[in-house]
């Protein structure tokens, strides 16, 4: 098979694995050369660095051919698409063509399981290894872990790539019983235990150590069973909690043709996803735990943001005067984020704050407007229903007064 036909193949395959991001990567040193690959640069990018670096990743599996069954993926062992195979010298070379061309920055690999995993691991480590030492390339490398994989070789891994990944693919062990009879919820969080180790020695060692410095991230797909919102994002705040992730992707389940156990599972609505995505952030970044996003029934509002929905559901809490509140209660409130919240109180030292504030710094008034208090602002909304309320925000076609 010509090379451009198994690319074809294996980009294609890698498409649905959503945990392909380059969040955290470092600069890495060329000691005096310019190393290549060095994602200092711009290029046609799809990935933003905290520090505002664009990184285009090329994306693609060394090979679709696997010995697991999972249902939920269109690689497993029964399924039957077209196959192809890399080895680790065409992955390297197909990366370094590609970054000669400044279409990519660095290299996102993942591959179905062949012979074992171990094997699979040494070819996934192999293309890492050649990367950096043969060729210097200081671009950035995600590499998916193998559960089952020796530790040892997950080690080495880390030694190599920016990030290292592991999919828990399902919140629950039942879901994997059914669905990827091969795996399981243990060896999953045994490697993800395995990173966090290696994570912890690289930061206690001298100077100049590292293992996996962009940390490592993890992704479920949503709907392929019947676990509620609820515990997807409780698993996920385990995760958090637990192994330090930097992300836990969410993926909707697609429909899997001759999949038996799939045949009658619908996809799941995209909005879902999303607000999935909207609650994880805040889980992240606003000190929200996972029991207080979650409604009675397990499941978040699709029609109104996670943060407008613990905000309606905590009525009791607001109005919030700006001028007094706590930085981090300011945060909670709809329209308003973190960064702006420490605007507001660096403001606020320095004289009283008046609802125009909140409009020149870009604050989401609409949603804003019925759950603050300023110096020269008092909501008629505050006594407002919270399902009147969710209607007019829903909508977005309240007309929110100032008095």
């Amino acid at each position: 098979m010509q090379l451009i036909d198994k690319l074809s193949i294996l980009a294609d395959a890698a498409k649905y694995d959503a945990s392909c991001a380059s969040s955290g990567a470092p600069r890495r040193s060329s000691k005096g050369r310019s190393g290549l690959g060095s994602t200092s640069g711009m290029g046609i990018c799809h990935s933003f660095t905290p520090d505002g670096r664009c990184v285009s990743l090329l994306k693609i599996l060394l090979t679709n051919f696997c010995l697991y069954d999972c249902q939920y993926c269109i690689n497993r062992r029964s399924s039957d698409v077209p196959r192809a195979r890399f080895t680790p010298e065409e992955v390297v070379r197909l990366t370094l063509d590609f970054y000669r061309r400044n279409l990519v920055s660095g290299l996102f690999l993942s591959s179905g399981i062949i012979r074992s995993a171990d094997y699979t691991m040494e070819q996934l480590v192999r293309v890492a290894r050649l990367l950096r030492e043969e060729h210097e390339f200081r671009g950035y490398i995600h590499l998916k872990t193998i559960p089952d994989a020796d530790p040892l070789l997950i080690a080495e891994a880390g030694r190599h790539a920016d990030r290292l990944s592991v999919n828990v693919e399902l919140p629950t062990e039942q879901g994997l019983l059914r669905l990827a009879p091969e795996k399981r919820a243990r060896s999953i969080r045994q490697a993800m235990g395995v990173i966090r180790t290696g994570e912890q020695q690289a930061q206690q060692e001298p100077r100049g150590a590292t293992f996996a410095p962009a940390g490592q991230s993890t992704q479920m797909i949503i709907g392929a069973d019947a676990s509620d919102d609820g515990t997807i994002l409780r698993t996920a705040e385990t995760l958090y909690d637990g192994f330090r992730l930097r992300r836990v992707y969410y993926s909707a389940f697609s429909p899997i043709p001759q999949s038996p156990r799939m045949l009658a599972q619908q996809p799941p609505p995209l909005l879902r996803e999303h607000r999935l995505y909207q609650a994880d952030f805040l889980l992240r970044g606003y000190g929200f735990r996972a029991g207080e996003l979650l409604p009675d029934n397990g499941n978040l509002a699709l029609d109104i943001d996670p943060k407008l929905a613990w905000a309606l559901a905590n009525r009791a809490l607001f109005p919030v005067d700006l001028n007094r509140a706590e930085p981090a209660l300011i945060a909670r409130v709809p329209g308003i984020g973190v960064l702006n919240a420490r605007r507001l109180a660096e403001l606020r030292r320095e004289r009283r704050l008046r609802y125009a504030d909140l409009q020149r710094l870009r604050c989401a008034v609409e949603k804003a407007a019925p759950f603050v208090i300023t110096q020269d602002y008092r909501p008629r909304q505050a006594t407002l229903e919270s399902a009147v309320l969710r209607q007019r925000l829903r909508d977005g076609s309240a007309q929110l007064e100032l008095w």
